[in-house]
């Protein structure tokens, strides 16, 4: 039983994690849609432009979506096919989430992980910032993402995982439900 609890413990580490990031990462579109009013505004009503706060906006939506996608996962907003999927039993979806953890998710965010590093390294190298005069000079952050990213896949992948196996060996009582956590 202890290695069931110690699974259920990692499983809980993880989904908080996911779910701190999540929640603050999605103030970014709160923000992203006041700074695009702002640009608008700017733009229509005084004639003026600013790229580095256009291009803030670009950098918000990546970071929305590059750094929100574990959370997604952890909710299960991701792409299913619902029809196949959503009769089917606790262990039923338990085995889908497993194989497609093991065979999909890892396998992808891994490769995500290791083609990106090469490309992020060298625009850390270079202190990559904006091809626009004016624009933000900090792209070398922005590309970091794509490390940042999988990384978190893959610990979500983890958590997904260890919900599958305590699900598939009975021990689904343990994890806690969305209500017990508060969420």
């Amino acid at each position: 039983m202890s290695s069931f609890s110690s699974i259920n413990r990692l499983v809980q580490w993880l989904d908080c994690f996911s779910e701190w990031s999540g929640r603050i990462i999605s103030w970014l579109t709160l923000l992203m849609v006041l700074t695009t009013f702002v640009v608008v505004v700017m733009r229509y009503l005084f004639n003026v432009g600013n790229i580095a706060v256009q291009e803030s906006v670009i950098y918000m939506h990546s970071f929305v979506f590059l750094l929100g996608a574990a959370y997604t996962l952890k909710h299960d907003g991701h792409v299913r096919v619902d029809i196949f999927y959503r009769p089917l039993s606790e262990r039923g979806k338990a085995w889908i989430n497993l194989f497609g953890t093991l065979l999909l998710l890892l396998p992808v965010s891994i490769f995500i992980l290791v083609i990106s590093w090469e490309y992020v390294a060298t625009s850390w190298s270079q202190m990559e910032g904006s091809q626009e005069a004016g624009g933000i000079p900090y792209r070398y952050i922005l590309k970091s993402t794509l490390i940042v990213m999988p990384c978190m896949m893959i610990l979500q992948g983890i958590a997904d995982f260890g919900r599958c196996l305590l699900v598939l060996c009975g021990h689904g009582h343990l994890l806690p439900t969305d209500e017990e956590h508060g969420l």
